[in-house]
């Protein structure tokens, strides 16, 4: 990973990116069994001066941005396929969104500690009346 400052200033100059402080370069280097080793650069802009935190702060960040990928994102293109909805009538998309959001967000909220989200769901699924209990309200 290397941190260029003078790279960040030339960014915000150039492409007018007005809180731009820092720019980093991430390689990475991707194995697989069985596979020859492949290589990836990610390229990240920051508002965070160079000067301020450490390039080992820095990776903590860039993980915690693929945190929130991989843990809210991930599950909604995968499950949900957000990404390829197409909605012909103006708003559809944003009821889209907030109803996927909705869902994932009681997920979460009556999740056994342990048990994957897609278990959970599952669960939910295939015994609807079990998860309206779980959420409080009274079936007769």
């Amino acid at each position: 990973m290397w941190v260029k400052k003078w790279a960040a200033d030339l960014i915000r100059e150039q492409f007018g990116i007005p809180n731009c402080r820092s720019l980093l370069r991430l390689d990475k280097e991707v194995r697989h069994p069985g596979k020859l080793p492949s290589y990836e650069t990610r390229y990240f802009i920051s508002s965070l001066s160079p000067d301020e935190i450490k390039p080992c702060d820095f990776q903590k960040v860039v993980r915690d941005h693929w945190q929130v990928e991989t843990s809210l994102h991930f599950v909604k293109d995968r499950w949900w396929e957000e990404d390829r909805h197409y909605l012909e009538r103006p708003g559809l998309g944003q009821v889209w969104i907030a109803l996927t959001n909705a869902a994932l967000s009681v997920l979460r909220l009556v999740q056994i500690p342990g048990e994957p989200l897609t278990q959970t769901a599952e669960n939910f699924h295939y015994s609807p009346r079990k998860a309206l209990q779980m959420l409080g309200f009274s079936i007769f």
